[in-house]
């Protein structure tokens, strides 16, 4: 994934071009992951119960040299604890205005911004449910992976993958097992949610996020960083990607034979 540097002064060029892409977006997600050492500070003012966590777990779909994340687009699905499966196919960076009508008119297509300490990104996803039971097949080689995905997904990964690569081509590259909490911490006006992702050599990655809509970023983003800042959560560390954390470990895994 490329994430454009959001430095503390932004150029005139870079600001319009990321007001521009928020004033076409369908929604803006705020995050930040916290280094190590403040895990536990975190969860004592958030005042977090592990308990209340939905399990989650995430299988993504690559050649074993990433040429599908090479080219901006993620594959995944997901089981949900209790919940249905869903699987999505993302592309990022994107410019929503370059998007073919077809896709950005789909109810099941949504333009995020993500919006982290130090850059941002824009992402198309196209995304569908999936009953309870449906990925487990396809992870044991029982049914395709193209299974997983709708006829409309399957054409905006053909539009976007590298030329001669189908779905069925890809190998799988998981699970990660991710615990999930939706809270409503005091003093904060908002959902923030928390994720905790656990990775099979014991590396993890906690993140915390909330959502908005695009005329909300500003004043969002301001309530979230005196919050946090409150807690005494740092906001300067450095910040990791979930997804691409996941994709280089399984794809190592897979080159170590």
């Amino acid at each position: 994934m490329t994430t454009t540097p959001m430095p503390s002064g932004l150029v005139p060029d870079e600001l319009q071009r990321m007001v521009g892409l928020v004033n076409q977006s369908d929604s803006i997600e705020l995050k930040l992951t916290l280094p190590a050492s403040a895990y536990r500070l975190a969860a004592k003012a958030l005042e977090i119960d592990p308990l209340e966590a939905q399990i989650r777990q995430v299988f993504f779909f690559d050649t074993p040299d990433l040429a599908l994340n090479r080219a901006g687009v993620v594959t995944r699905a997901r089981r949900v604890q209790g919940r249905d499966s869903d699987s999505v196919v993302k592309l990022r960076p994107v410019i929503p205005s370059d998007l073919p009508q077809k896709y950005r008119s789909s109810p099941n297509f949504n333009v995020e911004v993500d919006a982290m300490p130090g850059g941002y990104v824009c992402s198309g996803t196209m995304k569908s449910m999936l009953p309870p039971t449906a990925v487990q097949p396809s992870i044991l080689g029982k049914r395709p992976i193209s299974k997983l995905f709708s006829k409309e997904q399957r054409s905006f990964f053909t539009t976007y993958a590298p030329e001669g690569l189908a779905i069925d081509d890809l190998s799988i590259l998981g699970p990660i097992f991710v615990l999930k909490l939706k809270l409503r911490p005091k003093g904060y006006p908002r959902r923030l949610v928390v994720e905790m992702w656990l990775y099979p050599d014991g590396a993890r990655v906690v993140e915390l996020s909330t959502k908005c809509l695009p005329g909300q970023g500003l004043q969002v983003a301001v309530e979230t960083r005196e919050y946090l800042a409150g807690k005494g959560i740092p906001l300067s560390g450095e910040q990791q990607t979930k997804t691409r954390t996941a994709l280089e470990f399984f794809a190592a895994e897979l080159s170590a034979g």
